[in-house]
């Protein structure tokens, strides 16, 4: 079991980057807004807080037990210590259950419809258990997810999670099940998803890990599901606060044209605006431990003159009520029900004649602006090599590889190399190559969201 410090309270702060000089006429404000948490510990009633212990949580690990999991042996084997190795990283009074996923699911561990409690005991059972996990079936995800929801909301606390390893497609149910399972789950809980070898498909697990605000990855070699399995149980043991959301204010004749995670990955949240109140939204951004996120932020203004200036959006942080039941102590905050977390940002707009002024970007808005264009980029050249469009791909992939080196995302550079020859990375000139192993084809697709930082 992973050894956790006393936590203390958390603190949120918000910072807010922009040129806010806007010319004559001018009506698009843009900034990047930073969120960090620090601090540890948890908001919530105390029933659900130990000091000892840190916050109520409840884990839920989804297995794939499918038959593509037989091949070769040893996959399932590195399933099953993966699972193993999670679970002894569970924090001692953590909820949790496994989940074995064919085209339908099963309880592995504790079953009867209930979560055990972690300790030395109960761990050591849910091992034994998953000495019994055997390959076999077929593959609807959607049944896995809808069950690991049905046993984390039988449970008093404030953090729901879910792990989801799959190999394969979900090749038993249709697209719009899995799409109704995600919807029913969304704002439930956060989900990690994980594809193991080769066969799945990359665009199902980024669904998942897109709808449950979680983390998608690729684990080529199945003989590294431990170690992953392990980091991702540790980062959510150190989850301390669920259910936040990026609350934005805008006055009249204002409007959010969009809103996007950027940092450490993109996420457009625009979709996913909530009203809570009058000229107030809310955009899920889903549980938080010690860390910073970076969110870019547009709004549309009225023109005005030279000289004029004006709030064109107030930033603030919100623990939401979950299921018509606050998890956190109320307060009226901006006509929705939630708890204030007391960080706040203002985004401003000044119409000036000063050209210099009103020209120059913002650093980090315009670092985020290329880091969002090259997770496009990689995507669509992706998938203009699998539709046979080579000239296309060309394009796009070269493109990617020019916007790589220019914000030093190192990291998406090297799965970049693996897919395209190089020729002059400025001027974004490349060859693709004729021969691409399947796996760095995926890893580039599956990581093509993550981002590099700016440098502040």
């Amino acid at each position: 079991m992973a050894n956790f410090s006393k936590p203390t309270v958390p603190r949120f702060a918000v910072d807010v980057y922009q040129n806010e000089y806007l010319p004559e006429g001018g009506r698009e404000v843009n900034a990047v807004v930073t969120v960090s948490a620090t601090g540890g510990g948890t908001i919530g009633a105390a029933h659900l807080y130990s000091p000892d212990r840190g916050p109520a949580a409840a884990v839920a690990l989804m297995v794939d037990c499918s038959g593509s999991m037989d091949y070769p042996p040893t996959k399932m084997r590195h399933a099953r210590d993966a699972t193993a190795a999670a679970i002894d990283t569970l924090r001692d009074g953590v909820h949790f259950a496994v989940v074995g996923g064919t085209h339908v699911a099963k309880e592995v561990y504790p079953g009867a419809g209930r979560l055990a409690v972690a300790s030395d005991a109960t761990r050591d059972a849910a091992k034994q258990a998953l000495r019994r996990l055997s390959a076999g079936g077929g593959t609807a995800i959607g049944t896995w997810l809808r069950l690991a929801d049905r046993l984390l909301s039988s449970a008093d606390v404030t953090i729901r999670h879910g792990i989801l390893l799959t190999d394969g497609r979900n090749e038993h149910e249709s697209p719009e099940d899995l799409r109704a399972a995600l919807d029913s789950c969304a704002g439930r809980f956060t989900c990690d998803a994980r594809g193991v070898g080769t066969d799945w498909e990359v665009k199902e697990v980024t669904q998942i890990a897109s709808a449950l605000l979680g983390t998608a990855d690729i684990v080529a070699d199945p003989a590294g599901l431990a170690g992953d399995f392990t980091a991702m149980m540790e980062t959510a043991m150190g989850k301390e606060v669920a259910d936040v959301a990026l609350r934005l204010w805008t006055p009249v004749g204002a409007a959010v044209r969009f809103v996007k995670q950027v940092a450490p990955s993109v996420e457009d949240l625009t979709g996913r605006r909530a009203e809570a109140g009058p000229r107030t939204a809310d955009y899920p951004t889903g549980s938080w431990g010690d860390e910073s996120r970076d969110y870019h932020v547009c709004v549309a203004v009225p023109p005005a003159g030279i000289g004029q200036e004006m709030l064109a959006a107030r930033v603030s942080l919100v623990v939401l009520r979950t299921g018509g039941t606050s998890r956190s102590s109320e307060a009226e905050s901006g006509g929705g029900t939630a708890q204030n977390l007391g960080a706040q940002g203002l985004v401003r707009a000044v119409w000036t004649d000063d050209m210099a002024a009103s020209t120059r970007i913002s650093p980090q808005v315009a670092h985020y602006t290329g880091q969002a264009e090259l997770a496009h980029a990689i995507q669509e050249g992706l998938d203009l090599r699998k539709a046979g469009d080579l000239d296309g791909a060309t394009a796009k992939l070269g493109r990617a590889v020019q916007l790589a080196g220019v914000s030093g995302n190192a990291d998406t550079a090297k799965l970049l190399a693996k897919v395209v020859d190089v020729v002059d990375a400025a001027a974004g000139t490349v060859r693709l190559k004729a021969k691409v192993e399947e796996a760095d084809e995926m890893t580039l697709e599956t990581r093509s969201t993550k981002t590099v930082r700016v440098k502040k």
